[in-house]
């Protein structure tokens, strides 16, 4: 519970806050991130933690998507050059659950610096989201998501109803846009990635400022991203073939 949170605050967090957002007495959280920081899981920076080099060693040996990444950054990187902005792909795990396991950035100069790998995104605020809340069923979407929905920027959509009414759009077209939902200024686009009986296993998304993005034209951002998908559904399809 503790090293889940941490994870939301990668720059750091302090006790009390820590132990306002987990609901546990201050005393016990602080205890509790003493006995992490003495095994190298948690590490104190000023009055804030983090989490420590240890988690990140787990985790290189834990990833189960190590191979599917080498397999796949090549040609994330020829798509992030193509079109000159941050390329992503997340790989479906269930109903409304996905993890962003890589992403390559263009060759522009003034490109967005900020890595997302790892970043647990809002369902209803995220392009990658979006499209994978509309393989949903509008009665399943309404049992996952409360009434009112948190506001993150100027236009994010902050009624579970008008969500699901944007997502009949998303199900005909076949890509989702997020544009000053997520975060102000910032815009992007996602297509599905699915398997020969067509079911959604990944999600192939672009970002970038709202400002530029907004200057092309969708098809000139859909169709190369869509083709991208296709050959990627084809390496995984060899590689479970494979198997």
């Amino acid at each position: 519970m503790l090293l889940t949170e941490l994870g939301r605050h990668l720059e750091g967090i302090t006790v009390t806050e820590l132990a306002q957002h987990v609901r546990l007495p201050r005393p016990t959280a602080f205890r509790l991130l003493l006995s992490l920081e003495q095994t190298g899981f948690v590490e104190r920076v000023d009055n804030k933690y983090r989490l420590g080099w240890k988690i990140a060693r787990l985790g290189r040996l834990a990833d189960p998507y190590k191979g599917l990444i080498s397999r796949l950054q090549p040609l994330l990187k020829g798509i992030a050059d193509e079109l000159n902005e941050m390329i992503g792909y997340a790989v479906v795990n269930g109903e409304a659950d996905f993890d962003l396991i890589a992403e390559a950035h263009g060759s522009r100069l003034l490109t967005l610096s900020k890595g997302y790998v790892g970043t647990e995104f809002p369902v209803h605020a995220s392009a990658t989201g979006k499209l994978v809340m509309a393989e949903l069923s509008d009665d399943k979407v309404r049992k996952l998501l409360p009434a009112k929905l948190e506001s993150l920027a100027s236009q994010t959509i902050t009624s579970r109803e008008a969500f699901i009414a944007s997502l009949t759009e998303i199900r005909e077209k076949g890509y989702s846009i997020v544009d000053d939902e997520l975060e102000e200024g910032l815009f992007a686009l996602a297509v599905a990635v699915r398997d020969t009986s067509q079911r959604l296993i990944g999600v192939l998304a672009i970002t970038g400022p709202s400002q530029r993005m907004r200057a092309r034209t969708i098809a000139s951002i859909v169709d190369p991203l869509s083709a991208t998908a296709r050959i990627i559904a084809g390496i995984l399809q060899e590689g479970q073939a494979a198997n």
